[in-house]
């Protein structure tokens, strides 16, 4: 009887073991408790400090040398220079024809050759002072030498002027100048196989030759050097003129020019007119 008792204890200890084993929340505690554990105990003698990799070493920030402007800063502004639009030094060469005026004009024909050279000092891009040496030839008319007595004759004439200058640029190609000025004049000439009488009344042809000083003379010198003619003179110009500039940065210019020159009362007047280059 007692061990049918224990035996029926036995199993029903058996199946109340069971179904707590397979409950929910039976597995829940036997993981708590795994978990629950305390880690293992870390080696002896080492921080949990010292397992942490070391820091790398700052690196110095260099310093900037004294005086030096920051990044970004902006400095004192710099002035560029203005290039120059005009040329220190201008010279120029030039031929043509000349014509005649005032007493010149009564014994001499026009279309005596005229060469001439130069060179002008600017001081900015409107104002320089201009120096030429301009040679004329001043041929007789036919009438002239009709009047001398004479088969032909040579007679020019060369000026040395100085000028102030005004130019005016007018656009990149086109430009103009205006001068005026102080001039000295030689004239000479020289009488070819003149029949002319030493002694002979003076005339207006005489006198604007020089061989008579004025019109109060006479008559011609006795000795015949009213032959030859050399007279310097002192006066004034005036002219103007039209450049074109060229791709080489020469330019042509025209130039129209009056120049008068007086002595002992004689004149001589006459209008070179010219074309030439600058540079």
């Amino acid at each position: 009887m007692i061990g049918k008792f224990a035996t029926a204890s036995a199993l029903t200890l058996l199946v109340l073991t069971m179904l707590v084993l397979t409950m929910p929340g039976s597995h829940a505690v036997a993981q708590t408790k795994t978990d629950g554990q305390a880690p293992a105990t870390q080696a002896a003698g080492t921080s949990p400090t010292a397992q942490q990799p070391a820091a790398p070493a700052a690196t110095p920030t260099p310093q900037q040398p004294a005086g030096a402007e920051e990044p970004g800063e902006v400095g004192p502004a710099v002035r560029q220079k203005r290039p120059k639009d005009y040329k220190n030094w201008v010279f120029n060469v030039g031929a043509g024809a000349n014509t005649d005026s005032g007493k010149t004009y009564t014994w001499v024909r026009g279309g005596g050759g005229v060469a001439t050279a130069g060179v002008a000092r600017n001081a900015n891009k409107y104002l320089g002072l201009h120096a030429d040496f301009l040679i004329a030839d001043l041929p007789l008319r036919q009438s002239t030498l009709e009047l001398a007595q004479a088969t032909g004759a040579s007679s020019y004439v060369w000026a040395i002027n100085l000028d102030p200058i005004i130019n005016v640029p007018v656009t990149k190609l086109w430009g103009g100048y205006v001068l005026f000025g102080a001039t000295y004049d030689h004239r000479a000439g020289s009488l070819n196989s003149d029949a002319t009488i030493p002694g002979t009344p003076c005339n207006g042809f005489w006198v604007w030759w020089g061989a008579c000083s004025s019109s109060a003379d006479i008559s011609l010198p006795l000795s015949g050097s009213f032959v030859n003619s050399s007279l310097n003179q002192f006066g004034y110009n005036i002219g103007a003129g039209i450049t074109r500039k060229m791709p080489s940065g020469a330019e042509i210019y025209v130039e129209y020019r009056l120049t008068h020159g007086t002595g002992n009362s004689i004149t001589t007047d006459f209008r070179p007119i010219t074309i030439g280059v600058r540079w």
